[in-house]
């Protein structure tokens, strides 16, 4: 049984003899009856208001003209916008807000395939849908339907995903102003950075606000990353049409941009001026590299399994064998992950950061002693030969521990699997 049902009035013509309005309000009545007992959220979908026809003349006639009707509507929560990616993003929120997943949209034959093009653009595949045909018949024929539409053209399409980016680029920035992180070691022929969570339109508490992932786990849909992602190349000033993220495995392999893109790998290189390439962090430490002698730059995504695999030195051993890097040329900059403070594994676990060297465990006597994936990376970028001075994992914010703050950083480890994701980021400027 649908956890929400949406019923699909938007742009449908009703005639205003009195018997459309009773048409409607059986309709109405079915619906309710049917649903009303186990679904949570009712909603009905329609434009700024519902067009009549009279006399083949167009006049507005308002859902609630019939007290009958009016009254039945309080079963309905009634959502009105003068576009349809407006109203099915304020539906999206009402159902995030209850939790739901379980949706059926009962929708005129015609606007079937259209609605669901919509639908796959706005919702991801945590959500559930089925469709059932909308059925509104009386002797005055008051819903005027076409025959169902299969197809949906590539103009349709990318009218469709044009409404959506327009609708959202209107939207305000939530949880305050779009705040980038910084290192002071990085030369100015870069473009750099570490994002925080505020400045962005995601609304989902975890994912709230300046989300940069999605995948189908998670409730934030891909348009609304690139909307954020949009505002951060604005801020900056990269070219979002070149934006390149790492495809995390949780292991060691680097794609030096140019050759055969790997399917997974947790660290990129690249000497292309005004490519952006970025590593994902949500405790994982986001790491950035740039050489300014040799003018190429490297970003890593470092879990503790990566840490361990050494994925830090094979991003710099990528760097010096591509592009002729020096170890005492290269600037590494470890942006926020989780801390010592929050982060436990099982012993076994925990016995290859103390073999390494045991500061990099807390308590390790304990069943599930503390980690400092910190300490581990900056040890074994020492130990490859990085400068100790040319390592920034302190001060600028870089060290808070991302699962102590949730005003500015997401968090696995504190907001379970729908958890939002910041990213490092680095490109040579053009």
């Amino acid at each position: 049984m649908a956890e929400a049902v949406l019923v699909d009035f938007f742009g449908l013509k009703f005639n205003s003899q009195k018997n459309s309005h009773q048409a409607l309000l059986k309709t109405l009545n079915a619906i309710r009856y049917h649903h009303a007992a186990k679904a949570k959220f009712l909603c009905i979908i329609c434009c700024s208001n519902i067009s009549c026809e009279r006399d083949g003349a167009h006049n507005h006639c308002e859902l609630e003209v019939s007290n009958g009707l009016s009254t039945l509507l309080r079963g309905f929560e009634t959502v009105s916008n003068p576009s349809m990616a407006a109203s099915l993003y304020t539906i999206k929120q009402r159902i995030d807000e209850k939790n739901l997943t379980s949706i059926k949209v009962i929708v005129p034959t015609h606007r079937k395939t259209l609605l669901k093009a919509f639908i796959d653009q706005l919702f991801t595949d945590v959500y559930s849908f089925e469709f059932e045909d909308l059925q509104v018949t009386s002797r005055g024929d008051p819903l005027k339907q076409s025959t169902e539409i299969n197809m949906i053209t590539a103009q349709e399409v990318e009218a469709i995903q044009n409404e959506i980016q327009t609708y959202l680029r209107s939207l305000p920035a939530l949880r305050g102003e779009l705040t980038i992180i910084t290192s002071p070691l990085i030369s100015d022929i870069f473009l750099h950075g570490f994002t925080t969570r505020t400045g962005g339109i995601s609304y989902i508490p975890t994912l709230s606000s300046f989300n940069l992932f999605s995948s189908s786990k998670r409730r934030d849909p891909k348009v609304v990353v690139e909307e954020n992602l949009r505002r951060l190349g604005n801020a900056v000033g990269f070219n979002v049409e070149k934006f390149y993220r790492i495809k995390t495995d949780h292991a060691n392999d680097v794609w030096i941009m140019g050759r055969k893109e790997p399917e997974s790998y947790d660290g990129i290189t690249t000497n292309q001026r005004g490519v952006t390439i970025a590593a994902l962090g949500a405790d994982c430490i986001p790491i950035v590299f740039a050489d300014p002698v040799r003018k190429s730059c490297g970003v890593a995504h470092a879990g503790w399994r990566g840490t361990l695999l050494g994925v830090a030195m094979a991003t710099v051993n990528a760097m010096i064998t591509e592009y002729g890097c020096n170890l005492e040329d290269i600037i590494v900059v470890l942006g926020p992950s989780v801390g010592p403070c929050c982060f436990t594994l099982p012993k076994e676990s925990a016995k290859e950061f103390h073999n390494l060297d045991p500061e990099c465990v807390r308590l390790f006597d304990s069943p599930n002693p503390y980690i400092d994936i910190r300490k581990a990376t900056r040890i074994l970028l020492e130990q490859g030969g990085i400068l100790p001075q040319n390592i920034q994992d302190l001060n600028q914010d870089l060290d808070l521990c991302t699962s102590c703050h949730p005003d500015k950083f997401f968090s696995h480890v504190r907001d379970g699997l729908n958890f939002g994701t910041q990213i490092g980021f680095i490109s040579i400027r053009e």
